[in-house]
């Protein structure tokens, strides 16, 4: 199955998506894609095949996003607490992510076509090196593209994202490059694997659960959040059109509440913004040792 689909809506649903678009749209939604298990269960197959109709769902979802001009998209797709699952499901998730990765690399003309911007975050070093080695030629053959981002959070929890941000904040201060007054809200921000990237406007968690399970926890503070009991393999449009709808109700509640919890920009001093540009380098260096892609 494709990352990028062909428009599979009827008219009735692409006119529901007009009436929609008049209203404040979010340009950035998270999903917890939760529910594939529950589906596989409730369709007597196996794991596997649930968690390849989640990936069927989340790429409808993905052309769903482009036809209501939803420049960017964070999925999370893979927990590290996901590693406790028995050794078949967690070999059958690697296997499917090989091959979903190794599509971007297929499909490159249709993604530049979009201007699709594939990112990954999470601890990639917990991975198969063959993984990694995937991962890295996705986001690298990407890199130029500015029209749309898709972020997947794979080997990612938001406490380990945050003890990584502070690990490299901590060797910036023992190396020189920081100084201790200079660790502030605003540069833990920008060391996150996230740093360069916007905050969600909207975050949608399927199946049911009503928890965050670890999941962009600096990120979400001021997002609205949607809770649908819907499993994700058969989250519909109309799923989708309803979260919408539910943030544009809550618009001007949520833009008051981060109008009153913003902070004052602070200036940045040369050695923060030197620290930030050697953080971002390093990162890139990485990839591009994984990916052999200049």
């Amino acid at each position: 199955m494709s990352w990028i689909r062909e428009n599979t809506l009827s008219w009735f649903q692409l006119m529901c998506v007009q009436v929609i678009k008049t209203g404040h749209i979010p340009r950035h939604i998270a999903f917890i894609m939760d529910g594939n298990r529950r589906y596989a269960r409730k369709n007597k197959v196996l794991k596997e095949e649930g968690h390849a109709k989640g990936f069927d769902k989340l790429a409808e979802t993905l052309q769903w996003c482009l036809d209501l001009g939803i420049p960017e998209v964070t999925v999370y797709a893979f927990s590290i607490e996901n590693f406790k699952r028995t050794k078949d499901e967690v070999d059958a998730l690697m296997e499917l992510a090989r091959k979903k990765f190794q599509r971007i690399l297929d499909e490159k003309e249709k993604l530049m076509e979009h201007g699709v911007r594939i990112r990954v975050i999470g601890n990639t070093t917990l991975l198969p090196q063959d993984v990694q080695e995937l991962i890295a030629k996705a986001m690298l053959i990407t890199r130029g593209n500015s029209t749309t981002f898709l972020n997947v959070a794979f080997a990612y929890t938001a406490r380990d994202e945050l003890v990584n941000a502070v690990r490299s904040i901590s060797a910036g201060v023992r190396e020189g490059r920081l100084s201790a007054t200079d660790v502030t809200e605003s540069l833990i921000d920008r060391s996150l694997y996230t740093g360069e990237y916007s905050d969600p406007d909207l975050v949608i968690r399927t199946s049911g659960e009503v928890r965050f399970s670890d999941f962009l926890l600096w990120q979400l503070s001021y997002s609205c959040v949607y809770f649908t009991d819907v499993l994700w393999p058969e989250f519909s449009i109309w799923h989708l059109l309803a979260a919408i709808f539910y943030y544009q109700r809550s618009y001007v509640d949520v833009q008051g509440i981060k109008k009153l919890h913003k902070c004052v920009a602070e200036r940045e001093s040369e050695r923060v913004s030197s620290f930030v540009t050697w953080l971002n380098n390093t990162r890139e260096d990485e990839l591009i040792n994984l990916g052999g892609v200049c």
